[in-house]
C-alpha cells in the first residue's frame, strides 16, 4: 500500500509498450505503476517513476521487486514458470498465477489443456523429429510448426513445405509443436478480464488482420460476424478464463473457418488486439487489466463508437522527414486520428506505435486509420 495515498501498489514485471500504457491507465486511479524493466530506455522506463532495473530471469531480483507491491503481474509471458511458482509460495500475490500462466507460456501444455476441455483447436502433434513431422503432414504439406516457448510477432513460427525443411527445422533443436494448417477466412480475437472474486467483462469480438506473421490492423467490431458467432466467441474466452483460472485480462487469438472458430493462441496480458480500446471503449484494457488484478468491478466493455479501428505503425526505412514533422502532417490530415507513439528507436518492420479513429463508416474509419499510420511509417 502506498503510504502517501492509501492506494494500493501494482507491479508489472516487463518495461515494454503494454507496461508503458498500463502506467497511463494507473495514473487515472490514482496511481503510479511500479515496472521491472531491463533497460532505462525501454518503453514504460521512459515515463513511469518507480523503475527499478533488472532481468525478468533472475529469482533474486524478482523478489526485491515484488516487495512493496500489493500485486505482481506482467506485459509478457516469458518469465520463467519456476520464478512464478517460487514468490507465490513466498506469498506474493501474482495474477495470472502459475498455474494458469503456464497455458500462454507453453503451447504444448495449451493445446493438451484445450483439447481436454474440449475447445476448438486444429490438428497437431508433438514432434521430435523430420520423420514425426512428416508422419504428420500425411503427404499433405505445408503443416504449421510452432516452438513450444517464447515465440510471438510471427516468430517461432514456421510453414513447413517438405520434410527437407522439417529435417532443417528439427535441427535447430527448438522443441516443437505441429499443427494442421488451418483453412481460415479470417482471423479474430475475443479479449475478455476476470477478477479473482470471478466476475468476468468480455470486450466485442475483434477481427486483426496480419502481415508477414505481425499483426497491422485490428476492427472493432469485427464487420459481418454473425451475433451467433460472436456470442460463441465471447462466451469461449469467459469459459477458457474460468477454467484456467485467469486472473487479469485473457486474450484469445482465433481462426475464422467455414465450419465455426478454432483457438489459435492465448495470451495472459494487456493484448495488441485490446489496443483500440483506450479511445474506443468506455474502459480500456490496461485499466481493465488493473482492475481485475486488484479485485476492483469491472468497467464497462461498451463501444464508444460504431466502428474503430487500430492501426499498427512499424518501422520504416531510414531518411526521410523527422517522426516530428510526420506528425505535424498526419494531425493535418487526419486530426481525429489518436496517437500512441511508444518511446522506441525505429528498427524497419517494428512496432513502435499504434493510431486509432473512430466513426460510423467501416471504409471511411479504415482508410483514415491506414492513412495516419502511413503517415508515421513513412513520411508520406
Amino acid at each position: 500500500m502506498d503510504t502517501r495515498t492509501g492506494l494500493p501498489v501494482v507491479g508489472m514485471v516487463g518495461g515494454g509498450q503494454l507496461a508503458r500504457m498500463t502506467h497511463q491507465a494507473a495514473i487515472s486511479l490514482g496511481q503510479s505503476l511500479r515496472v521491472l524493466s531491463e533497460k532505462p530506455h525501454d518503453s514504460a522506463a521512459l515515463v513511469a517513476a518507480d523503475v527499478p532495473i533488472g532481468t525478468h530471469t533472475d529469482l533474486a531480483t524478482l523478489r526485491d521487486f515484488a516487495k512493496g507491491c500489493d500485486a505482481v503481474t506482467f506485459d509478457h509471458e516469458h518469465v520463467p514458470t519456476e520464478h512464478v511458482e517460487a514468490l507465490e509460495a513466498e506469498g506474493v500475490k501474482i495474477f495470472p498465477g502459475s498455474k494458469a500462466l503456464i497455458f500462454a507460456q507453453d503451447k504444448g501444455l495449451m493445446r493438451e489443456r484445450l483439447a481436454a476441455l474440449g475447445a476448438p483447436v486444429p490438428r497437431w502433434a508433438r514432434v521430435g523429429g523430420g520423420d514425426d513431422i512428416e508422419a504428420f503432414a500425411a503427404g499433405s504439406w505445408p503443416v504449421v510448426a510452432k516452438a513450444t516457448r517464447g515465440g510471438y510477432d510471427g516468430r517461432g513460427v514456421w510453414m513447413v513445405g517438405s520434410r527437407e525443411a522439417a529435417d532443417d527445422l528439427v535441427s535447430t533443436g527448438i522443441p516443437l509443436i505441429v499443427e494442421e494448417k488451418v483453412p481460415l477466412r479470417r482471423e479474430l480475437a475475443a479479449l475478455v478480464a476476470r477478477s479473482p472474486f470471478g466476475q468476468v467483462a468480455a470486450y466485442p469480438v475483434v477481427e486483426t488482420v496480419q502481415r508477414d506473421g505481425i499483426c497491422v490492423e485490428v476492427i472493432a467490431p469485427a464487420p459481418g460476424l454473425s451475433e451467433d458467432l460472436a456470442l460463441e466467441a465471447q462466451q469461449l474466452a469467459i469459459d477458457l478464463a474460468t477454467e484456467l483460472g485467469v486472473v487479469g485480462l485473457l486474450a484469445v487469438e482465433l481462426f475464422e473457418t467455414d465450419t465455426g472458430i478454432v483457438v489459435n493462441e492465448l495470451a495472459m496480458r494487456p493484448h495488441n488486439s485490446g489496443h483500440w480500446t483506450i479511445e474506443g471503449a468506455r474502459t480500456s484494457q490496461f485499466e481493465q487489466h488493473l482492475r481485475a488484478v486488484l479485485d476492483y468491478p469491472m468497467g464497462s466493455t461498451a463501444l464508444a463508437a460504431p466502428v474503430v479501428v487500430m492501426a499498427n505503425v512499424l518501422g520504416g526505412e531510414p531518411g526521410g522527414i523527422s517522426i516530428d514533422e510526420r506528425l505535424h502532417h498526419l494531425f493535418a490530415e487526419v486530426p481525429d486520428a489518436r496517437v500512441h507513439l511508444y518511446g522506441k528507436q525505429v528498427r524497419p518492420g517494428r512496432k513502435i506505435g499504434h493510431v486509432t479513429v473512430l466513426g460510423d463508416s467501416l471504409e471511411t474509419v479504415r482508410a483514415r486509420a491506414a492513412r495516419a499510420a502511413k503517415w508515421l511509417q513513412e513520411g508520406e
